[in-house]
């Protein structure tokens, strides 16, 4: 785990440090902390669904109009063995692991922009800022400025040139459930003692016999051999350690406190809470839910972030987020054809969408057959009434 310096050198700072539970002193890090599957899930949501937004680039014109432009090549390939989705998976995985992500900028264009940016693992960077505000990196032993590291930062504070990290803050539940899991794997793997008690109920005995008993005791069982006694000897498990004997309802507490720490909804990541039920009308509501109310705010953050660093003037860049609202056929093929009704889509317009070529001529005369106007008669008691409706393809 790196050290990210807030303050000044020399001086002690502010270190990033592994955090540990006072229960179960584990120390956890971005690494153990994805032991944990609620953190493994949490993350891997976040960054599929990230990296598999379309990324957009625009200007803005004189009149106002967000005029669509091409890719600029780092936002193609980020690096000459890295595309975009992987880099993006891969930076918003440190992201939301340590706050922050970085990456070194090896080549520049014509306008000073980076054309390549081989991102490095946020816990190898160290990151000092001094009293004057300047910001510097060191990188396996190597110190850089400004400009040459890429750095983005979320969860941030005033006055910190870092991000918070999500797993520092979350380290109590954490360590909790991996306290736990270890326990359990080394029950059944290396024959770990749960605590309890070992009584003789047959005599009363001495301090140098009870000693010598539980010795003999541990011994036998953390090898896994069989401890041989008589009719004097108990042993009780002590029920009272919650966070090592009850270690499905560690698991359980601990996923919905991780899923509030990484802003996704429990059900997402297959997590229960006890008296919660939330029933949506169809995937959309709960796809539009998560986008507004849980990945929204950090898309805008990137979207900033990359037109700021990576374009220039009216440039900027938007990652597609109807990809991610995406809808059933029926309820697509309602809304576009809604959409032409009111004359907001042209029909070739919405074809292009489905990758479908515009009408021809033929097609158009096949759809005029379909829904033609014609003239019809309607007889009633009183009198034979002319008028004109849409009949489809039905002879009047």
């Amino acid at each position: 785990m790196s050290l990210l310096f807030r303050s000044a050198e020399p001086g002690p700072g502010m270190p990033f440090v592994p955090m540990r539970s006072p229960h179960s002193m584990i120390s956890v890090t971005g690494q153990t902390a994805r032991r944990h599957s609620a953190v493994w899930a949490a993350l891997r949501l976040r960054a599929d669904l990230i990296s598999s937004l379309p990324i957009d680039a625009f200007r803005h014109t004189t009149s106002g109009i967000q005029e669509p432009m091409p890719l600029p090549p780092v936002l193609r390939n980020p690096t000459p063995y890295m595309r975009m989705m992987e880099w993006v998976y891969s930076s918003q995985q440190d992201l939301d692991t340590y706050g922050n992500c970085f990456g070194l900028i090896s080549n520049v264009d014509g306008g000073l922009f980076p054309r390549f940016i081989t991102l490095v693992p946020a816990s190898e960077v160290t990151v000092v800022q001094k009293p004057d505000g300047d910001v510097r990196y060191r990188i396996k032993g190597r110190e850089y400025d400004r400009s040459e590291v890429w750095h983005e930062k979320q969860y941030t504070v005033p006055g910190m040139a870092v991000g918070l990290s999500p797993i520092a803050y979350a380290a109590l539940a954490i360590s909790q459930y991996v306290s736990a899991q270890q326990f359990a794997v080394a029950w059944y793997t290396q024959n770990a003692i749960p605590a309890g008690i070992l009584r003789n109920s047959a005599k009363t005995i001495k301090a140098e016999e009870a000693l010598e008993a539980k010795a003999r005791f541990k011994a036998s069982v953390a090898q896994g051999d069989v401890f041989v006694t008589g009719v004097d000897w108990e042993f009780s498990p002590l029920q009272s350690k919650s966070n090592d004997a009850a270690f499905l309802n560690s698991m359980n507490a601990s996923a919905a406190d991780i899923a509030r720490f990484f802003s996704v909804p429990v059900d997402m990541i297959d997590a229960s809470q006890a008296g919660t039920s939330v029933t949506y009308a169809n995937i959309t509501q709960r796809n539009l839910q998560l986008l507004i109310l849980h990945l929204g705010p950090m898309i805008s953050r990137r979207e900033d972030a990359i037109s700021a660093s990576l374009m220039s003037g009216p440039r900027f860049v938007k990652f597609n987020t109807d990809a991610l609202l995406r809808m059933d056929p029926q309820t697509r093929s309602a809304m576009m054809g809604q959409q032409v009704r009111d004359r907001l889509r042209a029909p070739d317009e919405l074809r292009q969408l489905d990758n479908f070529e515009p009408f021809t001529e033929d097609q158009y005369a096949q759809i005029d057959r379909l829904f033609t106007t014609r003239r019809v008669t309607v007889t009633t008691p009183a009198t034979p009434v002319e008028t004109e409706g849409l009949v489809d393809g039905i002879e009047s």
